[in-house]
């Protein structure tokens, strides 16, 4: 249901505000292989919610004529392709996000590229969102690109799939062909783990089952897309794990206040509850919960907050605040999967930074134990792993930090690596778990660590 002024606008204008404040919030990613219609679905649900400015909509017919591709018609892929290069080209480079609402949800949808060559972009915009959206184009079918993005939402821990069947004005509407379509994915899908998967017939352009059934397609009996971002239950236990809080700021404003400030990725924290600080191992007790409106009785992930300990304890920024009784285990050397994101290969032996959270740490790389072919998922020996490639390998690091899996926590578990003398992003990376040898996980190791005396 696409937002309308009503009569609670002319009635109550904060009453109004105060239900859009409190309507909950979905990300999704539109994801899937060149010219499947990811921009223009995008730009569609923008204009169909009534969210495209008088002034826009001006500027989106005159464009639409001059760098269109409809033959002078409006040309929805505009209103997300802002770049040069993507005007030109027709196709998709950077990430774009747009945010739109209707009257039961707000969106923050990312529109990624397709093209092979930005697969590490999809990768970026895929890292926060609840739900993806593939798009797959009536008249190719599933394609290896739909694979790739496939796999690679299943690895970033993306359950909830909507396979959008798209350009099926340009199949005659066939229900064949969408069933077709529909029954080749669900077993890829199947392979990879993808359970919670909703296909939709759609044309993007024409607007068929986006934000209205479609009388094209009699024979369907599903939600429109619209209708299943807005009631769609996305998996989110974020407040039911266990408590963490990656450092990202002591906050020291005067002698008689010392907080530590950084955004809560899990768990629920109250003053009263006894925690631990990572990689010390130190134990405390929370005294306040701070923020800029006051502070807190509770709070939970996704809050910025400043926690205030009962005791005095060395904490800096990348340490992790976590809950005694459940902290994140401590090693320095891991197997993960990475994803490839530069142009010049991986060279295993040579050192790279690792971005974990708030936590930085140098990091070596060895050769990769195989890659994986994402059409047949087969594991493929591999000397080194080259610009998007995918593959699994060992990492060892100069010193220990705390982590969860990425299946358990994907802000604890997820990396990127980065050039130590570009400073370029290389790798994205998910921790499966920690090799034998640097593995410290045990109450009792870190007791023994932090009471140990001192050399000498």
């Amino acid at each position: 249901m696409a937002h309308t002024v009503d009569g609670l606008v002319a009635a109550d204008i904060e009453e109004y505000l105060r239900r859009h404040e409190h309507k909950s919030m979905l990300r999704f990613i539109t994801c899937g292989s060149v010219d499947d219609g990811k921009s223009t679905l995008i730009g569609r649900l923008l204009y169909d919610c009534k969210l495209v400015f008088s002034d826009h909509l001006a500027e989106l017919e005159n464009d639409s004529k001059t760098a269109g591709t409809q033959g002078g018609d409006l040309d929805f892929a505009l209103l997300v392709d802002g770049l040069a290069a993507e005007r030109e080209q027709g196709i998709t480079i950077d990430v774009a996000y747009r945010f739109f609402s209707t009257e039961r949800r707000k969106f923050i949808g990312a529109d990624t590229p397709g093209h092979e060559q930005y697969t590490r972009n999809m990768v970026t915009g895929a890292s926060t969102a609840d739900l993806a959206v593939i798009l797959v184009d009536a008249r190719k079918g599933v394609l290896t690109q739909t694979r790739r993005h496939s796999y690679l939402v299943s690895l970033l821990g993306i359950r909830d799939i909507v396979v959008a069947v798209n350009k099926l004005d340009l199949a005659d509407y066939s229900r064949q062909r969408f069933e077709e379509i529909e029954a080749d994915y669900r077993a890829f899908a199947e392979s990879i783990g993808l359970t919670d998967v909703v296909c939709i017939p759609m044309s993007a352009l024409r607007g068929d089952n986006i934000m209205h059934p479609s009388p094209s397609t009699p024979w369907y009996s599903g939600p429109t897309l619209v209708e299943h971002l807005e009631t769609v239950q996305v998996a989110d236990d974020r407040n039911t794990r266990p408590f963490r809080l990656p450092v990202q700021w002591v906050n020291r404003p005067n002698l008689d206040f010392r907080g530590f400030a950084g955004q809560i990725v899990s768990g629920t924290v109250r003053p009263g509850d006894r925690v631990r600080v990572l990689p010390s191992g130190r134990e405390s007790t929370v005294a306040r919960i701070v923020t800029a409106d006051g502070d807190l009785d509770a709070a939970v992930a996704d809050q910025s907050v400043t926690v205030v300990l009962a005791d005095e304890i060395d904490v800096s920024r990348g340490d992790a605040i976590a809950a005694a009784d459940d902290a994140p285990g401590l090693a320095d050397q891991f197997e993960c999967r990475l994803v490839w994101m530069a142009e010049e290969p991986m060279l295993p032996g040579r050192t790279y930074l690792l971005k974990l959270a708030a936590t930085t740490a140098v990091a070596q790389v060895s050769r990769p134990k195989y890659s994986i072919n994402v059409n047949t998922l087969e594991h493929v020996a591999a000397r080194t792993l080259g610009l998007n490639e995918i593959g699994v390998a060992n990492l060892h690091l100069d010193r220990q930090i705390p982590f969860d899996p990425y299946t358990d926590n994907r802000d604890m578990g997820g990396f990127v690596l980065i050039d130590r003398f570009t400073q370029d992003t290389v790798a994205a990376g998910m921790l499966r778990f920690p090799t034998p040898t640097g593995w410290r996980t045990s109450a009792a190791s870190w007791r023994s660590r932090v009471c140990s005396p001192m050399p000498g």
